[in-house]
């Protein structure tokens, strides 16, 4: 009751009509499939670049924080606008990024947003003010949301119909779910043997790559029709998104009983719901609702929001504790998380390659976000001393396996049986998920963790425990791991969450046939 499907009169060629996700030729007629694009690898290996790219900046300038702050000078307060530039100017123009690449073409998306990322990234690896830096990460933000949906709507496009889309899928969602750990070693490597500004640099580096590739491979492509951008749409729906991240990273630095982070959280969800109004009776919506209208494709984009939510979490409290209580340095750090990386690959491939076609979505993601709180649950038994073979790899492996089952069988079915002119809004919507979430889980788990270090400090400080004034250092490194430990508590519920939203909204079994829109 929840399928969308086209009936406009409009003949339909075999070329248009995907291959359903999990849909095997024992449960379906096989339609004839279309001819396969001989480059289809070579272009996996450009929109994957690109994704790459965009993905591990999210977390690559959080190992570079500290020697930037002692560069740039700027306070502690004002740390966190590194980051949340980048996520507020990302998130708010995800939906307009995608709709663009479906008004004006692929190709031009993908090479204007990736030139864009490269130029902002110069910008800010030359920085010599602190409000340089951020202006060029909002930036970074700004063309992030024009590169990562149409990156995905490349692939979308490309292998739709194709017997290798699971494959290909399998592989841009490793490395979906892998870029931020991939972010982290990468991040320490240039700023331990060359200085934190090629943590930026290094962008230009991928974007090279990647703008070169789609030159050469990607082919311009011109929407059939030309409908109007829907401006009212994007302002809401933009000032909506902006507010609500704003609100969250807010909470961080101050405490959620302000007017500046209750103010903007309910200013959000109005302008959100002014937006979702507003869709249902504009001609030319910034966002067609028989996207998120099909049961299996608004679980998706759920799932993918909840995961990034509980995802980041994972990569920034594990890095503060190996770092701060374990006395790991940057590059050792990042290297401690490529077990992870390569557990999330291997798991991201079996899932879209050999499970989904088999099982569906359903007995993948709820699984997995199951897998992912049980991994945290046993994170929080780490303590002051403890192995990382013994105490963090086998948790941390855990939870790879849940965000490969999780992540890239999301995107897959997140973008599948949509037609080409609405396939860049499917790709912003699954990359939205991912950014908003990541950016509200780590605001959220944040001020979770700095409150219970607070509170345990509290509750413990007597005249034994100061010293010169100042709480002993024992006693402050049991209350910021206290802080770790709750903020995994936390990111395992908001997985338990999940688990439950994906089993209830994901169709059981195999996906059914959903032919594509024109």
């Amino acid at each position: 009751m929840f399928r969308l499907t086209s009936r406009e009169g409009t003949e339909m060629s075999t070329a248009q009509i995907p291959s359903p996700v999990g849909v095997t030729g024992d449960s379906a007629p096989a339609a004839p499939l279309p001819a396969a694009d001989s480059r289809r690898w070579l272009i996996l290996a450009v929109v994957a670049t690109a994704q790459l790219m965009v993905v591990l900046d999210a977390t690559i300038v959080n190992i570079a924080l500290p020697s930037a702050q002692l560069a740039l000078h700027f306070s502690n307060a004002n740390r966190q606008w590194v980051v949340t530039a980048y996520a507020l100017a990302f998130g708010s123009l995800l939906l307009l990024g995608g709709r663009l690449t479906d008004l004006i073409g692929r190709k031009t998306t993908f090479l204007v947003g990736l030139a864009g990322f490269a130029a902002a990234s110069a910008v800010g690896g030359a920085a010599t003010s602190f409000t340089e830096l951020v202006a060029a990460r909002a930036c970074q933000g700004a063309f992030g949301a024009l590169l990562a949906p149409a990156a995905l709507s490349v692939l979308t496009t490309t292998f739709s119909g194709s017997k290798d889309r699971g494959k290909a899928f399998g592989i841009f969602g490793a490395i979906a779910g892998a870029g931020g750990a991939v972010g982290l070693l990468l991040g320490g490597l240039l700023t331990e043997y060359l200085t934190w500004r090629w943590c930026l640099y290094v962008n230009l580096i991928f974007a090279v790559l990647a703008g070169i590739g789609a030159v050469l491979l990607l082919r311009s492509q011109q929407a059939r029709q030309r409908p109007r951008l829907d401006l009212p749409g994007f302002v809401t729906e933009g000032a909506g998104m902006f507010c609500i991240v704003y609100g969250f990273s807010n909470a961080a630095s101050h405490s959620w009983h302000t007017p500046s982070t209750w103010g903007f959280l309910a200013a959000g969800a109005v302008l959100l719901a002014v937006f979702a109004w507003w869709e249902t009776r504009t001609a030319d919506p910034l966002l067609p609702l028989r996207l998120v209208l099909d049961r299996n494709r608004a679980a998706a984009y759920l799932s993918t929001l909840i995961a990034g939510a509980g995802m980041f979490g994972i990569f920034l409290f594990l890095t503060y504790y190996l770092q701060q209580t374990l006395g790991y340095s940057p590059v050792v750090t990042g290297v401690a998380f490529l077990p992870m990386v390569a557990c999330i690959m291997v798991c991201a491939n079996l899932a879209n390659i050999v499970l989904l076609p088999r099982i569906g979505p359903r007995l993948l993601v709820a699984p997995g976000m199951l897998a992912a709180a049980a991994g945290l649950v046993w994170l929080t038994q780490i303590g002051v001393h403890s192995s990382y073979l013994t105490h963090v790899l086998p948790p941390l492996l855990v939870c790879a396996a849940g965000i490969g089952f999780i992540i890239s069988p999301s995107m897959n079915t997140g973008t599948s049986g949509v037609a080409s002119s609405d396939a860049g809004v499917a790709s912003a919507l699954v990359n939205t998920g991912q950014q908003v979430g990541g950016s509200i889980g780590t605001s959220l788990l944040n001020t979770m963790a700095a409150g219970a270090a607070t509170a345990y400090l509290t509750a413990h400080l007597s005249p034994r425990t100061m010293v010169g004034g100042h709480p002993a250092p024992a006693l402050a490194e049991l209350a910021q791991l206290h802080g770790y430990t709750t903020a995994f508590w936390w990111a395992a519920g908001i997985f338990a969450v999940g688990a439950v939203i994906a089993g209830f909204l994901f169709r059981k079994g195999p996906a059914a046939p959903v032919p594509e829109q024109v």
